[in-house]
């Protein structure tokens, strides 16, 4: 029960304030879980996040169910989630109740326009981190940046790169399996 109660502070922690989403969190739910805590490895959380990545829905709630279920099960994929989430919902809705009359307001609109580019740098900056962490060769580097590459700027959608991606990974995984040996 204890370790329910850490995940669920942990979670609420990283959900109330971080700015910019999911990919946002990601910095400061490897912090917590991987280096303070050490309920995971950084390799665990790499592969954790790519599933994430891979599974439909938000990355920081996609990341607090697979965390939570792998330290408690179902009781810690729940918590988790709702760690995650409960702060953003009160402080949307506290938000929304405060300034409802302001959504015009000169003020409040350069604020959000100010926050934009800091939110920009703080979904970058993981983004930057993850890739070197995840890329070890050359050939996982060519895939990223052709991957991105698909994505921005010839504007094919991402499930379809992602697809790709999975079935040539998994070729590629058992055409060198078999060349060791490994094949039957």
């Amino acid at each position: 029960m204890n370790q329910l109660i850490d995940i669920f502070l942990t979670f609420s922690k990283i959900g109330a304030f971080t700015l910019g989403g999911g990919y946002a969190m990601i910095p400061l739910i490897e912090k917590d879980v991987v280096e303070k805590k050490k309920w995971i490895s950084e390799e665990e959380f790499t592969e954790l996040i790519a599933l994430a990545q891979s599974a439909p829905g938000l990355l920081a709630v996609n990341t607090s169910i697979f965390l939570g279920n792998k330290l408690q099960g179902m009781k810690g994929a729940v918590i988790a989630t709702i760690g995650s989430t409960l702060p953003s919902f009160l402080i949307i809705l506290a938000i929304a109740i405060l300034f409802k009359g302001y959504q015009d307001n000169e003020t409040v609109i350069a604020i959000f326009k100010g926050i934009r580019p800091a939110v920009v740098a703080l979904i970058a900056v993981p983004m930057i981190n993850m890739a070197r962490k995840s890329n070890k060769t050359v050939a996982s580097w060519c895939v990223t940046i052709a991957a991105l590459a698909i994505v921005g700027f010839m504007k094919i959608s991402p499930i379809y790169v992602l697809a790709v991606s999975i079935i040539g990974g998994y070729v590629f995984i058992r055409y060198r399996e078999r060349g060791k040996g490994g094949g039957k």
